[in-house]
């Protein structure tokens, strides 16, 4: 057997096995909480010895880490990302975005409410709670931006105050009071903010509409 080959299988198995610890943190952490999954936990549900799980995932921070870094660089985000960017319809890219958001929550709300729950304790979950924020308010800020070049938006409300407005619509903790504090489905949380947030955001003059694109 050549080299080549003998590489590329240990390649092959090491990043099925990283993928199991991950696969395996996901799980645990969303059924037991951060302080309440261990390592030995984590080991045996990806058939590994725990000393693998810190050499290969960097133990239970690097593995918090990790899935939410793989959830901030999906392609799907970018897909997202670009289509804020190209949309020429501000009522069509308040619905956009109020619908990726629901979906992104709908797939990561589990283990984002046991970061919520671990980061006031643990300083190392609040920078990992960080990246996850500063990825969402970066979808909005370009949200924001193209509204404001469409000419979208309302008088007294410019691109700043429209990122923040956004903010506290669509993020998680936003989500979270209206379907567990308040006990909304989603289907009623996402008729409401496309009703609530174009009232919040766009103008009433027909003149300031898709195609009046902002020069500069």
């Amino acid at each position: 057997m050549s080299k080549p080959a003998q590489t590329g299988r240990r390649a092959e198995y090491a990043l099925h096995t990283r993928q199991a610890i991950v696969d395996a943190a996901g799980v645990l952490f969303v059924e037991k909480g951060y302080f309440g999954t261990k390592v030995e936990e984590i080991a045996r549900r990806a058939r590994v010895a725990p000393a693998t799980v810190y050499a290969v995932g960097g133990g239970k921070h690097g593995l918090l880490r990790t899935l939410i870094e793989s959830g901030t660089n999906a392609d799907e985000i970018s897909v997202v990302l670009s289509r804020i960017t190209e949309s020429a319809d501000p009522a069509e890219l308040v619905r956009f975005i109020v619908r990726a958001t629901r979906q992104q929550f709908e797939k990561w709300s589990g283990l984002m409410r046991q970061v919520v729950a671990a980061a006031p304790q643990e300083p190392t979950v609040r920078e990992i709670q960080q990246i996850a924020h500063a990825s969402m308010r970066h979808g909005f800020v370009l949200t924001a931006r193209r509204l404001d070049r469409l000419g979208a938006l309302r008088a007294d409300v410019d691109e700043a105050r429209a990122t923040d407005l956004l903010w506290l619509h669509l993020c998680n903790a936003a989500y979270f009071v209206r379907t567990d504090d308040l006990g909304w489905s989603l289907d009623e949380s996402e008729v409401w903010l496309n009703e609530a947030l174009p009232a919040a955001l766009l103008a009433r003059d027909p003149e300031r509409s898709a195609g009046h694109v902002r020069l500069g």
